[in-house]
């Protein structure tokens, strides 16, 4: 056997050694958050609150004035997604707080001097963001069921669902993260976090539909990616839904806009502790 022919399978291990280790990493940074939930779950409680007034108040009103065009969709079952996307981008919003918090704590500075890529420490972050994100979804279904919201139950349904509620946290809580970077306060995160939970919701798809909206507003709608978060939800979700960009146009903006934050954040990571 060449030299050549040995550093081929070599280097196959090498590679497989190295992706297996940057799993593990992010499924350990990823477990050592979820795990603050369990010694907290009364956050799940509180959680419930917001998208129970939405669903049960703000969608009955809404429902009687029939002026919303949402087809041969109610409004309860046009809403429904655009309130679990909601949920989930106002949790992961303030998600940067967490790392501000965990660098005052001297977490931070561990993670940071440990050898696990950055990437990983972000990317098992925006994941643990995920899996509380999935609180929401399950709040929000049995919510729906109750209130005769005609959501669908086929296992690929939910699966994709539940699948489209982790990247939708994991966009934001990234995005929350390099702002945490920026600001290094949890006044001012807090702060930044409350101006742009509204502009956000507001101008997606959430409650209503791209029709409505001004020329103006539209634009900025079809570059928000919340729009494709509620859209892909709405199809996935809702019986008698489709998709208005196209499921895969949904999931390919939200993967890039995902990959172009997590590499920015990987980047501005250790500034947090400078």
């Amino acid at each position: 056997m060449t030299p050549h022919e040995r550093a081929v399978p070599h280097a196959a291990w090498v590679r497989s050694h190295y992706l297996t280790g940057f799993v593990y990493q992010c499924l350990a940074i990823a477990e050592a958050d979820v795990r603050k939930l369990r010694h907290d779950p009364t956050e799940l409680v509180t959680r419930a609150v917001q998208p129970t007034l939405w669903l049960l108040v703000f969608g009955q009103v809404m429902g009687r004035l029939r002026e919303v065009p949402t087809g041969s969709l109610s409004y309860r079952d046009f809403m429904a997604p655009g309130i679990l996307a909601q949920s989930v981008l106002f949790i992961s919003i303030f998600y940067g707080i967490s790392i501000i918090w965990e660098r005052d704590m001297g977490i931070l500075q561990k993670f940071i001097a440990s050898p696990a890529p950055r990437v990983a420490l972000v990317l098992g972050k925006a994941l643990a963001a995920g899996v509380r994100g999935l609180t929401q979804a399950v709040i929000i279904y049995f919510l729906a069921l109750v209130i005769g919201i005609n959501v669908r139950m086929g296992i690929m349904s939910i699966l994709g669902v539940l699948l489209s509620t982790i990247l939708g946290a994991a966009i934001f809580s990234t995005f929350s993260m390099i702002v945490a970077c920026l600001v290094k306060t949890r006044e001012r995160m807090m702060g930044i976090g409350q101006v742009l939970t509204m502009p956000l919701f507001f101008a997606s798809n959430a409650i209503y539909p791209l029709a409505l909206m001004p020329a103006w507003l539209q634009a900025i709608a079809k570059i928000n990616p919340l729009s494709y978060q509620v859209d892909l939800l709405r199809a996935l979700m809702i019986e008698g839904s489709q998709s208005a960009f196209g499921i895969g146009v949904d999931l390919t903006v939200q993967l890039a806009v995902l990959a172009a934050l997590i590499g920015l954040a990987a980047r501005l990571y250790p500034r947090i502790v400078a």
